[in-house]
């Protein structure tokens, strides 16, 4: 009995010290979009694009794919720098890789091309 609850709670001591991953790779979205939230400026939007493009092509979570609402956030500030055709290209990813998001996304694009 005492061998047995001995291993047990040496396994729940393991199993408990390790690490689940994430779903997706955020690296410092956070930090940067806010910082770009608080104030707007031409350096700091260079910084969250790159931060954007960065998440975009390197996905390391356990899904694979860009987190939802990154490509269309990505895709929209891309439109709103001069990338328009760009721009389009990522909001028609969010929809592509996150169908749901189609009728608001959708909506944004007609906006945008008039």
């Amino acid at each position: 009995m005492k061998k047995t609850l001995l291993a047990v709670f040496v396994i729940m001591s393991i199993t408990s010290c390790t690490t689940t991953q994430t779903l997706y790779s955020w690296y410092d979205y956070e930090d940067i979009t806010y910082q770009y939230s608080k104030k707007r400026t031409d350096e700091l939007k260079v910084k969250v694009l790159e931060q954007y493009q960065k998440l975009t092509e390197k996905q390391k979570g356990t899904r694979g794919t860009v987190p939802p609402g990154l490509y269309a956030e990505y895709g929209y500030l891309l439109y709103m720098t001069g990338k328009h055709e760009e721009g389009l290209k990522f909001l028609k990813e969010e929809i592509k890789f996150y169908p749901e998001s189609e009728k608001y996304i959708s909506r944004i694009i007609t906006q945008l091309e008039k």
